[in-house]
């Protein structure tokens, strides 16, 4: 059971990395809401499958090195997509137009997230499997000076403090499923 938990964490390294060619005009055929979802199932189902499997006689040992590679994986590159739709579900406000309703979607205050959100994941995943859980500081300090300028603003803030939140969220869960996988 280990192993199909390893798998499908393997899974959402693969559902979660076409999000990044997005710029080269590679389109990913899925909406990225429905990704979105389709990566939290897929992570929640490892994390229930690795744990029942730890408690089933003659389990089949997945290497730790197999399992730190992939957890870190998952946890730098798919945490992209949820993210940014919390982005979207923030940004949406609603405005009245004659008597219908229409959604606004504001645009981006931060610019470069993608690129520290990855880095931001992977320095999460990689101090936790270090058992360095002060390297967290570290990586939060080191995001939040460099965007001390740009944080006067609410907007900017605002996302920041999402961002923040749900990528050291998803990569803790995609190093925790790892950590009930490698037990």
């Amino acid at each position: 059971m280990n192993w199909i938990a390893w798998a499908l964490l393997l899974v959402v390294v693969l559902v979660g990395i076409p999000r990044y060619f997005a710029a080269s005009g590679f389109r990913w055929p899925v909406k990225q809401s429905l990704t979105s979802i389709l990566l939290m199932m897929v992570l929640a189902i490892s994390g229930t499958l690795a744990a029942i499997g730890n408690h089933m006689p003659d389990a089949g040992q997945v290497p730790r090195e197999l399992v730190i590679i992939v957890s870190v994986a998952a946890a730098t590159f798919g945490g992209g997509p949820v993210t940014e739709t919390v982005f979207r579900l923030a940004a949406f406000k609603h405005a009245r137009k004659d008597t219908r309703e229409t959604l606004v979607l504001d645009a981006s205050p931060l610019r470069g997230g993608m690129w520290i959100g990855l880095l931001e994941r992977a320095a999460i995943a990689s101090t936790l499997w270090a058992a360095w859980p002060e390297g967290l500081a570290v990586v939060l300090a080191v995001k939040g000076l460099g965007r001390f300028s740009e944080l006067k603003q609410h907007a900017a803030a605002e996302q920041f403090i999402l961002g923040t939140f749900v990528s050291v969220l998803w990569a803790c869960a995609a190093v925790g499923v790892g950590l009930l996988v490698s037990i």
